[in-house]
Formats: structure tokens, C-alpha cells, sequence
């Protein structure tokens, strides 16, 4: 079995999967705590002026802060994307290693979430971008990283994986 998973590369992608999602779990973490301990809860620090801040808020509702207060609801669903992602490693475990490094990403995201929820009751969200009361939600690297993620995943879905197979099969 062993020689297997190694003769496909399954191994290989699994690691670059797995470096991703340490990576961009710590990267996640570290940020929030750094933001926990140097800015007050609700108090905001501009970046570049008015148009980016850090603003630490608790976020316990969905992505852009849809559904405030239902954070056991959105557990079930950060364990639908753990299952998902290992669903997706394993149909494109043949496929180039940048695929897997989205699927870290993906993956770190909703771990992260899921250990902010389970942990803590919410997510610390801090990046605030517009200008005055004209904002984008307030989000953090996770949610950045969940969104460029799913993103790519959708548009290699749409426009990649069918010429994939077709390579694959000559």
C-alpha cells in the first residue's frame, strides 16, 4: 500500500496540504492573539489612515456577520468543510500540488473557525476596510484566506478540471 501512495505522489501532496494548513492555521492564530493583547475590545487602529484599520470585534455569526449569535449553528458546517476538503484531496490526489495548497488553505480556515467557536464563542475578526461608516465586514486571515480559497477551487471546478482528466487519461 505504502509503495502506492508513493508511486502516485499522494504522500508529497498530502505534506504540501498539510504544511499549507499548519501555516496558514498559525498565521490565523497569531494574528487574532496579537490583536487580543495590543487593541482594546471595539477600539480601532488606523493602517493606512481611514481606509484600512484594525478593529477588534468578536464576530459570533457567519462570514460578513450574517446571523449574529448563532455560532453552534455554523459547528456541523466547519465539520462539512474538514470532510469536504479530505473529500476533494482525495479526487485530485494525481493533480499538481498548487491544487493542495488551496485545499490547505481551505482547510486551515475552517479549523480555525471551528477552534475559535468551540474555544471561545466567536471569532476575532480585525481587518476594516473602507471609508468612514462605509465599510467592508470586518474579517481576519482565515476568512481572506477561506474566501481567495473557494474562490480558486470554484474557478478550477468551472474552467480546469475537465482538461485535467482529459490529460490524465492519455
Amino acid at each position: 500500500m505504502e509503495a502506492t501512495i508513493e508511486q502516485d505522489g499522494t504522500g508529497r501532496r498530502a505534506l504540501v496540504l498539510a504544511a499549507t494548513a499548519v501555516l496558514v492555521f498559525v498565521a490565523d492564530q497569531v494574528t487574532k492573539a496579537l490583536v487580543v493583547a495590543n487593541i482594546g475590545y471595539g477600539e480601532r487602529m488606523p493602517v493606512l489612515g481611514d481606509v484600512v484599520m484594525l478593529w477588534h470585534v468578536r464576530n459570533t455569526g457567519a462570514a460578513f456577520s450574517l446571523f449574529p449569535g448563532a455560532t453552534w449553528l455554523f459547528i456541523p458546517v466547519h465539520l462539512l468543510a474538514i470532510v469536504l476538503v479530505g473529500w476533494f484531496f482525495l479526487q485530485f490526489r494525481r493533480r499538481g500540488p498548487w491544487i493542495h495548497v488551496v485545499l490547505g488553505a481551505i482547510l486551515a480556515a475552517s479549523v480555525a473557525h471551528l477552534v475559535d467557536r468551540v474555544r471561545q464563542g466567536y471569532v476575532v475578526d480585525f481587518v476594516s476596510v473602507g471609508i468612514g461608516d462605509l465599510r467592508w465586514p470586518t474579517f481576519n486571515v482565515a476568512d481572506s484566506t477561506l474566501v481567495v480559497g473557494i474562490g480558486i477551487l470554484v474557478l478550477y471546478l468551472t474552467f480546469f478540471d475537465g482538461r485535467d482528466r482529459g490529460r490524465e487519461s492519455t
